[in-house]
């Protein structure tokens, strides 16, 4: 039986950044926090991994947001409708009025909204381990371009979307299904050469209405009926959302590598099956993949509340309460079948809410169990399956990150913790950056 070698290592590091508010990833939820305790008057330093901010909806190249509102009251009002207006005024969703997303357009806008607050912010940083007393984090330990070094903070926030730095820091999670499975990633791709009046003109779209003709052609190595398809970014651009990399697991980088390079490969097969048997893209070229996989799925971090299906049935109303939304249950196939995609239209036609519904979101899930000054935001916010199907896209998660900020900022305030802050303060406070409250 092979062992496995252990090392022990131990160095001294460079404490290089002092900040009340450390905001680890720099996503939607991660952007929104800083600038929401910025807004608040504290000093924020943002680190992300990646080579831009913005995440799923730039580096990943997710071609489009989801909902904003529930057809009557936008949700992911403050912050995310500053970022969506400031977007739109700089040509930066197609149509103008529209959700598809320009990504280099976003990726400045948010460059631009954090330099325009006074955030600091600096890329190719990954946070690695953190030092934590007591349930207190004191420092996150920094993997830089430049070597390891240390940032000290008062208060933090994990924006990473998989919930490293909570686990880091020993916060209990689940993840996927009863058997740890999630929800296949996809690798999201740009093309070029679309001739959108005709892709409108023939009925046909950009989905799935042909795949069984391509599957008894032998068009494609796996049987994926579920395709999201193809949304317009630009005069002959499209943002695909297609394909899936199943049994991906985005905590695992031997798992992240495979389904890279499957998504990679498995482009060819949809370009095909677009060129042949839809009309509008016979002329379409392969413009760039995302530099990040479209991971939907991974790390929930168990806060004081799990926020769950009979919650979001029940459109649940919480005397906590930091903001509303409405995004049905969108739990992606598991296998590359057709009982999986019956399963899966079914659960999506169904589990939605009407015009004017929606489900509370309290800030107890934003808490994770046993940590002090820690808040969590995004994709790994504590809620159940079902409901993180939900809550994971976008504008969730520029709620989620708004009160994640304010939190923050109030905790270092009061020289307190996560807990023992003033939910009717932080409401308030919520409310002043024009959130959706409508129940206080």
């Amino acid at each position: 039986m092979m062992m496995t070698a252990r090392i022990s290592y131990h160095r001294s590091v460079e404490v290089r950044r002092h900040t009340d508010v450390l905001v680890v990833g720099g996503g939607p939820a991660g952007v929104a926090a800083a600038l929401a305790a910025r807004r608040q008057g504290r000093s924020v330093y943002l680190v992300e991994a990646h080579t831009c901010l913005g995440g799923m909806g730039t580096a990943g190249m997710v071609p489009a947001f989801m909902q904003f509102t529930d057809g009557v009251n936008f949700l992911a009002d403050g912050i995310g409708r500053q970022i969506l207006g400031a977007l739109r005024e700089r040509d930066g969703t197609y149509p103008p009025d529209g959700v598809g997303i320009r990504a280099e357009v976003l990726k400045r806008t948010y460059e631009e909204l954090l330099q325009a607050a006074g955030v600091d912010f600096t890329f190719h940083v990954k946070v690695i381990d953190v030092d934590i007393e007591a349930g207190w984090i004191t420092s996150a330990l920094c993997a830089g371009k430049s070597g390891l070094f240390a940032v000290r903070a008062r208060a933090f926030v994990d924006g990473t979307g998989d919930g490293d730095l909570a686990t880091f820091a020993g916060a209990p999670y689940e993840m996927g299904d009863e058997a740890g499975s999630t929800m296949p990633g996809t690798l999201c791709s740009l093309w070029g050469g679309i001739d959108w009046d005709k892709v409108h003109a023939s009925g046909l779209g950009t989905g799935n209405k042909r795949i069984e003709e391509a599957f008894r052609d032998g068009v494609f190595t796996l049987e994926d009926r579920h395709l999201p398809g193809m949304w317009r970014v630009g005069h002959r651009l499209g943002g695909g959302n297609i394909g899936h990399t199943f049994g991906v697991d985005g905590t695992d980088e031997e798992s992240l590598t495979q389904a890279y390079v499957w998504g990679r490969k498995s482009l060819l097969e949809y370009e095909r099956y677009y060129r042949e048997y839809l009309e509008g893209f016979q002329q379409m070229e392969l413009v760039a993949t995302g530099s990040l996989l479209g991971i939907r799925e991974s790390r929930r971090i168990l806060g004081d509340y799990v926020l769950n299906i009979d919650d979001f049935h029940a459109e649940s109303t919480f005397d906590d309460e930091i903001g509303r939304y409405s995004y049905p249950v969108d739990i992606h196939i598991a296998r590359p079948d057709k009982a999986a995609y019956d399963a899966f239209h079914e659960e999506f036609s169904t589990m939605r809410l009407g015009r004017g519904e929606s489900y509370g979101i309290p800030y107890r899930i934003l808490t994770p169990r046993g940590l002090h000054n820690l808040l969590v935001a995004g994709r790994c916010v504590s809620t159940d399956r079902q409901m993180q199907a939900s809550i994971r896209v976008m504008p969730g998660c520029y709620i989620t990150g708004q009160a994640a900020g304010v939190a923050a900022a109030m905790l270092v305030e009061a020289d307190g913790d996560n807990r023992s802050i003033r939910i009717g303060e932080l409401q308030h406070r919520l409310q002043e950056l024009g959130a959706y409250l409508p129940n206080l």
